[in-house]
């Protein structure tokens, strides 16, 4: 009986502490820069494609950042790694089954002459507190 109630305490405190460690969803793109498009021309196009991307059903709450390596040795080339971070799964699902002629996707579009982001790949983190 002490047994059967230690577990069920345990199960309960795993579903109470779940939120705290829930994972969000980052797509992480790795990027070539066109000869003639500078770290301002590519902050700007990140700043189009988040405004057009948090007016779409399920990226409303997306963050996104810009990294530009200053030094680098093992992970290859890129001119640039372009982040965006989903509160959950769910979410970026939603936004991500939405992508195809999106307004997000026309600002892609849009900027191919100046940025191409051939590579990606989906990542679950975590936010360490």
């Amino acid at each position: 009986m002490n047994t059967l109630v230690r577990l069920m305490l345990a199960f309960m405190l795993m579903i109470v502490a779940a939120p705290a460690y829930a994972a969000e969803a980052t797509h992480m793109w790795k990027c070539e820069l066109h000869d003639d498009a500078s770290e301002v021309d590519v902050t700007a196009m990140a700043q189009e494609w988040l405004k057009a991307a948090k007016t779409m059903k399920g990226g409303e709450r997306l963050e996104a950042k810009v990294y530009f390596p200053v030094a680098v040795n093992a992970i290859g080339e890129a001119d640039v790694w372009f982040v965006v971070t989903a509160p959950s799964f769910e979410e970026w699902g939603k936004f991500w089954d939405n992508y195809a002629g999106s307004p997000a996707a026309e600002v892609d579009k849009r900027n191919q002459e100046k940025i191409v982001c051939p590579d990606s790949a989906l990542w679950e983190s975590v936010k360490v507190k």
